[in-house]
């Protein structure tokens, strides 16, 4: 059997030949491509009040047609499109900073929630969702020991 030496620099090398490659291929530049590829997430904010869970999330642009959401009594689930709009210009050319494409966020709640009276509302870009505590989580006391 042949000793063989460790070299833990070739892996470092392995690693920057992709990450240059990365950079190469336009993933992270400014290229109709990168676009295409990178996905994007809307921003999320959470609450807690005595009674319920408030989420907020940023969509600006998305048509309330293209957002679906799904709760369990541990997290929400938001799925949904911004669609590119189509127009063409003659004369110039159009640079967009815009992200489309499908999005995807899971969001998982400090407190068990009543997934069946959950309301929303989208106004002005932002969708709200008011998530009722379930029973036991609001009757639920937790017995605290000093040591």
């Amino acid at each position: 059997m042949a000793l063989v030496t460790y070299n833990p620099w070739k892996e470092m090398n392995a690693l920057q030949r992709e990450i240059n490659q990365l950079f190469d291929e336009g993933l992270l530049t400014n290229s109709d491509r990168s676009f295409k590829e990178l996905s994007f997430a809307p921003s999320a904010e959470l609450s807690e009040t005595d009674d319920a869970v408030k989420l907020k999330l940023e969509l600006p642009g998305i048509n309330v047609e293209d957002v679906d959401i799904q709760a369990t009594k541990e997290a929400v689930y938001i799925t949904g499109e911004r669609k590119k709009e189509t127009k063409s210009e003659e004369n110039g050319v159009t640079r967009s900073e815009f992200r489309y494409g499908k999005f995807s966020r899971s969001i998982g709640l400090p407190a068990l929630v009543d997934n069946t009276n959950i309301t929303a509302e989208y106004k002005e870009g932002i969708l709200h969702l008011t998530l009722p505590k379930a029973e036991e989580e609001k009757n639920k006391v937790v017995k605290v020991s000093l040591a």
